[in-house]
């Protein structure tokens, strides 16, 4: 009779369990903090049912910050940095995560998996690289090796490779979750993240139709940039400086002016194109170099709401919609009330509503796709690529 190895043997205990515990972990373009999402799932694919046990986001130190900083959305960086990074920021998760079990007073014995996002420092769709002969890259650093050894748990990583690999963009993987925790028989739903970047999933009424997630343009990306620079605050607490602003519509012409936004879909972006050297060049072609800081924070975030009302005009066509938001900008009152006023017949609530915490969305979501990879199978959903993902590291 064969034999698994001890590592293996452990995987497959796990898969025959009838409950799993599992970790997962979020680190945003925000660069915040690490999310980490204790989920109890039973069985998988559209049986899976599932319970957050615990959530926190631990904030990240400013010198952390920096450092990711120095990598982050560049087309040059330090290979150096980069490779020593790739080290650091997977044995620092690990310590985020032992701190967090440790404040649960859960024992990590308990815990099944740890699925790991990692921290994305670019994101390379071929039509935006545009280099010939070169395909849709993305690249996510905290080497989940690191993870494992420190925590003592099968950890899985690197999800948006396989995705790549298949035929996508790598993003938004959203799309399998939402899927499967959010969908309801007879109702027009529309799943909205407003993370550094927005993307949405259109989940119509009939199965029939065509399930659609994409990304959609800035999220919080811009504005938190300009907080950052004109304000020296890691993003706008309470839309006070946006409230206290006007929006410049003669600003705001051309920061919807962009190809991106007229793309076939599904389509993935980033900070990469969505960034302060972006904002600029729409400021000089609208003349208004020296808008004044709290009008620009205003204008950034009507930018956010008006590209995403843009987006749900155009491709969520039914009635009685209802949009559920999550991820930060879904605590942005500002982005919110001009949404609102944007999609006037649509209701607007938090992913609360359907049993899914809005801070702990994305990493639940990645909970749940290492739970697919062990005890689901490929799901079909429409054309998008049919595949497990996320790759095994053991801490043995």
């Amino acid at each position: 009779m064969a034999t698994f190895n001890r590592n293996l043997q452990k995987l497959f205990d796990v898969a025959q369990k009838p409950e799993r515990l599992v970790i997962g972990l979020m680190s945003g373009t925000s660069l915040d903090g690490l999310d980490i999402a204790l989920c109890r799932f039973t069985s998988s694919g559209f049986d899976t049912k599932f319970e957050l046990l615990h959530f926190t986001t631990i904030p990240y130190p400013e010198n952390f910050k920096d450092d990711i900083r120095q990598v982050f959305a560049k087309r040059q960086a330090d290979m150096e940095k980069l490779c020593l990074l790739n080290a650091k920021v997977g044995t620092y998760h690990a310590e985020l995560i032992i701190q967090a079990l440790d404040s649960w007073r859960v024992d990590a014995a308990s815990v099944d998996l740890i699925a790991s996002h990692g921290q994305t420092v670019y994101h390379a769709p071929s039509r935006l690289h545009g280099h010939l002969g070169y395909p849709n890259a993305t690249l996510q650093i905290g080497d989940a090796d690191h993870i494992s050894i420190k925590t003592g748990i099968i950890t899985l990583s690197d999800f948006r490779q396989k995705h790549i690999a298949a035929g996508g963009e790598g993003a938004p993987l959203a799309l399998y979750g939402d899927v499967l925790l959010g969908s309801k028989q007879g109702e027009n739903r529309i799943l909205l993240n407003i993370g550094g970047i927005a993307n949405l999933t259109w989940l119509p009424a009939e199965k029939s139709e065509t399930v659609l997630c994409t990304d959609i343009g800035p999220g919080n990306t811009l504005i938190d940039a300009a907080c950052k620079k004109y304000f020296d605050k890691p993003y706008d607490e309470d839309s006070r400086i946006g409230f206290s602003g006007t929006v410049n519509n003669e600003l705001l012409s051309p920061l919807l002016n962009h190809p991106f936004f007229n793309e076939s879909l599904p389509k993935t972006t980033g900070p990469e194109l969505f960034n302060l050297a972006y904002v600029e060049r729409a400021q000089e072609a609208a003349g208004v170099q020296n808008i004044e800081p709290n009008d620009l924070i205003a204008t950034l975030s009507a930018f956010t709401a008006k590209s995403i009302a843009d987006f749900v005009k155009q491709h969520c066509i039914g009635d009685d919609i209802k949009l559920f938001t999550s991820g930060g900008g879904a605590r942005n009152p500002h982005v919110i009330k001009q949404l609102e006023n944007e999609l006037s017949g649509t209701s607007i609530q938090s992913s609360d509503a359907i049993g899914i915490n809005p801070d702990a969305k994305e990493a639940i979501l990645f909970a749940l796709l290492a739970n697919e990879a062990i005890v689901g199978e490929p799901l079909q959903i429409g054309n998008n690529p049919t595949v497990l993902m996320g790759k095994f590291s053991f801490p043995a």
